[in-house]
């Protein structure tokens, strides 16, 4: 009997090692095997016993359902788990082997098309690989949306000899989390993403900068780098190749705007993370002072599928200018939580509605956050915007990492307003003016419209507008998103509050 159970953060937090360990004692011939989570929260801790070649899910699971899931007449059954809805209804290219594979075997990555890419590319130019880049349309995926390919170029054409690659995996917005699915379920395709940069812009070094709060990850992440070393993926002779590339991995201290490429690229050194002024560009003095392409987990993991398949494979789903699939994760007061791998252009009311199922309280949806503590907040009024970069921009939205979080009908917008500055005033590095002093103050003028003074509506207004506009990095320059999203949209929370002081 082979069954297979997610060693996923996610899963273990709901009691996947409990379910192993009645497993293991209820069936002590059966081959057990940690995968990463195939993505449907609700259902976890998710047990799938393999027949005839097919899994067939359990879930959720718990150490007294093991005797009747073994014997088959578990009413938690939920049937061959690659038929159900929400995995049939996925595209899925970065996840494609996520929740499928031993994470940590290199011979299961292989099985299931890992290194193709790599194979390839390594018969290509680095000019060529960025070519590749570029007509695959991919974009960074850690928020900004800039093309990937571009960024590249840029490094690539850079004269110095020594550059890096520099993989962001400091997942700090809330609601977000398919960085560490990836790194824990299918880590393997991060490295060889990784490698292909660095033939591609010439360098032969490279760093993921994890943060400290994902202990699965970096443990994961730690072993299939040295797995990868031993095997000659990574090293001086990539394999066989005769080109090199090598990588580490380093732990981050906790500071969300290490999340900014820059902060993080100072806290790598071993530096204060805090915001570098622009220019230079990373691309050309990143670490070190040298070229860096510094892209997100989801980006370079979406390489290697790029360059097994073809860049225009890729580039053939999505609308408009954003190409190939996001990675939706859902998150907050809803029936199905979970990441979903869909092509870029479904729309808002359709992953609040049909793929999450609306709310688990079942009161109306109120607002949907995108993007993360940063992101604006969409009404259902603004439900039929595609998931697209520019389509959401047109709406005053972004998309950012993708994550999204829902709130029901019972939720203070004017309370959520004042989180988003509180956030920002608490994560600030200090290095600008207008995110360090202005969130405190934008704090107290949230104050002073919650006490029915509403002529400090305008002067928020204004102080948003001196945020955004002067702040060096995404934390002070998107913080006004969500505050002006609710006072936009939901206008009666605010005066209400003025009503109450009266």
């Amino acid at each position: 009997m082979k069954i297979f159970v997610p060693m996923d953060s996610a899963a273990k937090a709901l009691g996947a090692e409990k379910v192993v360990a009645a497993l293991r004692d209820a069936a002590p011939g059966a081959e057990i095997v940690r995968t990463g989570s195939r993505g449907m929260i609700w259902l976890e801790p998710l047990v799938e016993i393999e027949i005839d070649g097919i899994r067939h899910g359990y879930g959720p699971a718990e150490p007294e359902d093991v005797p009747a899931i073994l014997d088959g007449t578990s009413g938690k059954a939920v049937g061959a788990v690659e038929n159900l809805d929400w995995m049939k209804r996925q595209t899925r290219l970065t996840f494609a082997r996520v929740g499928v594979v031993d994470p940590l075997s290199l011979a299961d990555y292989i099985t299931h098309g890992g290194l193709a890419g790599l194979r390839r590319a390594l018969s290509m130019s680095g000019q060529d690989i960025v070519d590749e880049v570029k007509a695959s349309g991919l974009r960074g995926r850690g928020g900004a949306g800039f093309p990937t390919g571009i960024k590249w170029q840029t490094v690539h054409d850079a004269q110095p000899a020594q550059k890096y690659i520099v993989c962001n995996a400091d997942e700090g917005d809330s609601g977000t989390f398919a960085d560490r699915m990836v790194m824990e379920g299918d880590p393997f395709t991060l490295i060889e993403g990784m490698i292909i940069a660095g033939l591609g812009v010439g360098a032969s070094k490279g760093y993921v900068y994890l943060r400290s709060e994902y202990p699965d990850a970096i443990a994961v992440m730690t072993r299939a780098v040295q797995i990868a070393q031993a095997e000659g993926m990574l090293g001086d002779n990539i394999l066989g190749s005769g080109k090199s590339f090598d990588m580490e991995i380093r732990k981050g201290a906790g500071a969300y705007v290490c999340g900014e490429e820059t902060s993080l690229l100072n806290s790598l050194e071993g530096k204060r993370g805090v915001v570098r002024a622009k220019p230079p560009l990373p691309a050309l003095e990143g670490f070190l002072g040298k070229p860096t392409v510094v892209n997100n987990v989801i980006s370079l993991a979406t390489v290697p599928v790029i360059f097994e398949k073809g860049a225009q494979y890729y580039a053939d789903y999505g609308l408009g200018k954003s190409r190939g699939t996001v990675t939706l994760q859902i998150a907050g007061n809803v029936a199905r939580g979970g990441l979903f791998e869909t092509a870029f252009g479904i729309s808002l009311g359709d992953v609040v509605n049909d793929l999450a199922g609306g709310t688990l309280s079942g009161h109306p949806v109120k607002a949907v956050q995108v993007g993360g503590p940063l992101g604006a907040y969409m009404p259902p009024s603004k439900f039929d915007t595609p998931l697209g970069y520019e389509e959401f921009d047109q709406q005053g939205g972004l998309i950012g990492h993708a994550g999204l979080t829902v709130f029901d009908d019972t939720t203070d917008m004017l309370g959520m307003a004042r989180f988003a500055m509180e956030f920002c005033a608490v994560e600030s590095c200090g290095k600008c003016t207008p995110c360090r002093i202005g969130a405190v103050r934008g704090v107290e003028t949230i104050d002073r419209i919650a006490e029915g003074d509403a002529d400090a509506l305008p002067l928020l207004a204004d102080l948003c507008e001196t945020m955004k506009d002067g702040s060096l990095c995404a934390l002070g320059g998107f913080t006004p998103f969500p505050v002006m999203s609710a006072v936009t949209h939901f206008p009666d929370d605010f005066a209400r509050q003025k009503e109450a002081a009266e």
